[in-house]
């Protein structure tokens, strides 16, 4: 068999597992022809590092990102590869893995919310000033990813039930969002304009003037007008549309720690909420906002000299 044709295989297979693979295909492509033109019938683990850490001209920008990305790609196939023929060489993981940094995440006030929603409300075009606000809003109210509110279809926003479920999130694995009642309140608003608008309902339930489903490059650009508009935004200060979940999480811990609840009992719940596959993508809130930190801190201490620590 070609190298393309053991790519194909692979991916076929990785894809019948669940698996997208969009970019890592474009890169296993790229390997398949360079081991191709060089004659290699067997991957090792001295040809993989090459090529992966070979970067063309015009991609020198963060190296050890772009090669650890290619690697990643390279060692799913050699792992295939190996499996069916035990000459080929799999790379170790972390040949490329540099420190990895989490982000810290910026918390949102009440204040600052409320007024991204109003300058997104101003914005002007199309259907810009009814969509936005309510897009914005159900993110800060749900926790919700950006791409998993975007892929929100009709018949997946249960508003009588007040329930959204959402089927394509990061995890894939489906799960049910229930809403508050404000906030369901603000999506059937939006779904009677938007019939009024679109007599003929398209299936998604964000849609710009075209009655499309809004891409995320386009909802990011209106994120920042509105953010600047906001005063949100400055030169030293972006604050991501992503914020939002982290906020969200944020909020509900801080309000179960100061209300005195067994949060670790709560944190799984949470977990299952947000979509974490990880619970430690949850748990890593407490160290990322210095309050609740400082709550879980307390709680231990707590723990260990058999006190009472109040909220």
């Amino acid at each position: 068999m070609t190298w393309d044709e053991n790519v194909t295989d692979y991916l076929r297979l990785r894809r019948q597992l669940g698996a997208r693979l969009a970019w890592p295909e474009h890169l296993l492509h790229q390997f398949a022809t360079h081991l191709t033109a060089a004659g290699i019938e067997i991957i090792t683990i001295t040809e993989a590092i090459n090529w992966c850490s070979s970067l063309p001209e015009g991609m020198m920008t963060r190296p050890l990102t772009r090669a650890s990305r290619r690697m990643t790609a390279v060692r799913g196939l050699a792992v295939y590869m190996h499996a069916l023929n035990p000459i080929h060489e799999v790379p170790p993981p972390g040949v490329f893995a540099g420190p990895t940094h989490r982000q810290a995440p910026y918390i949102y006030t009440s204040a600052e919310i409320t007024a991204v929603i109003r300058a997104a409300a101003a914005l002007e075009g199309g259907n810009r000033g009814q969509t936005y606000p309510v897009l914005f809003a159900l993110l800060a109210a749900t926790g919700l990813r950006v791409g998993e509110a975007l892929a929100l279809d009709w018949d997946t926003a249960d508003l009588d039930a007040g329930v959204l479920l959402i089927s394509r999130g990061k995890g894939r694995d489906p799960r049910l969002v229930p809403l508050h009642p404000s906030t369901t309140a603000a999506l059937e608003r939006y779904t009677r304009w938007g019939e009024d608008q679109h007599h003929d309902r398209r299936p998604a339930f964000f849609t710009d003037a075209y009655g499309e489903r809004l891409k995320y490059a386009t909802v990011r650009d209106n994120w920042v007008h509105a953010s600047t508009a906001a005063g949100l935004r400055t030169a030293s200060r972006q604050p991501r549309m992503h914020d939002l979940r982290h906020t969200f999480a944020v909020n509900t811990l801080l309000g179960w720690y100061r209300d005195g609840a067994d949060v670790a009992a709560k944190m799984p719940a949470l977990s299952i909420y947000l979509g974490h596959s990880d619970p430690a993508n949850t748990y890593w809130y407490l160290s990322a906002v210095p309050e609740l930190l400082a709550h879980a801190a307390a709680r231990l201490d707590a723990a260990n000299t058999g006190e009472q620590v109040g909220s």
